[in-house]
């Protein structure tokens, strides 16, 4: 049996337009991942279900401001394409730089949760630097968050930024132990840590998701390599 690893598709971003994603996740499968990562589900869903049917790859998580936009509408395209969790990508850093905007956003997205449960559907959080460089009285703000955040919400740990934000993610990931049911991962010299050495300690992990947004030139080499990479260790 495969084991699941996922590829978040802003990392091709410049290569999914209408003419050119059927090609692009065709040749994502023939790198050997089994499932993609959406940032939009709403531009053209038909589309991206068609898409996915043709490459066999699935969509089990997507990234979608469902504390935004209309929450029917993100989850009619979720129930089209597959998802299973849809996930808070991003806030603005300002929004959660006190205690009143974390309980803010932590109430939105437990909010979202319940209603995203009635039909079947996950809600989760994906973080950035910012999480955990900004503090308030003295804790890094994920923590703050994620204290207030129902257990069913999931976490979407990028380890990366996590780091950058000052994160010790040899201590963070067992610390948060089954929230954790994602990893935002690569493997690059930039990384701080080994990623090889932090994917065992996420217990609960269900789908690690490679994404590579900084490049130079084309970006499929580097995919293609983070797909053998991280094959190699979640099939080893």
């Amino acid at each position: 049996m495969t084991s699941p690893l996922g590829v978040q598709l802003y990392s091709v971003r410049d290569d999914i337009g209408p003419d050119a994603l059927p090609q692009t996740l065709a040749r994502l499968a023939g790198f050997g991942f089994t499932h993609v990562e959406p940032y939009d589900i709403l531009t053209d869903t038909d589309g991206l279900a068609a898409a996915l049917a043709a490459s066999g790859l699935s969509a089990t998580t997507a990234h979608a401001k469902i504390t935004e936009l209309d929450r029917d509408r993100v989850l009619d395209a979720a129930e089209r394409l597959g998802v299973r969790t849809v996930v808070v990508p991003f806030v603005p850093p300002a929004s959660i730089a006190d205690r009143a905007g974390v309980e803010a956003l932590a109430e939105a997205i437990n909010e979202a949760s319940a209603y995203a449960a009635a039909r079947g559907i996950r809600i989760g959080y994906h973080n950035h630097d910012f999480e955990f460089a900004q503090t308030v009285g003295g804790r890094p703000v994920y923590e703050l968050l994620v204290e207030r955040l129902e257990p069913a919400v999931v976490l979407e740990l990028d380890t990366y930024w996590a780091a950058v934000g000052g994160a010790d993610v040899y201590e963070l990931v067992p610390r948060l132990g089954d929230r954790v049911r994602l990893l935002h991962v690569k493997h690059d010299a930039g990384n701080p840590f080994d990623i090889a050495d932090v994917l065992p300690l996420a217990a609960s992990l269900e789908l690690p998701v490679v994404e590579v947004v900084v490049h130079e030139g084309d970006v499929f080499p580097l995919v293609e390599q983070n797909a053998h990479y991280f094959g190699g260790l979640v099939r080893a």
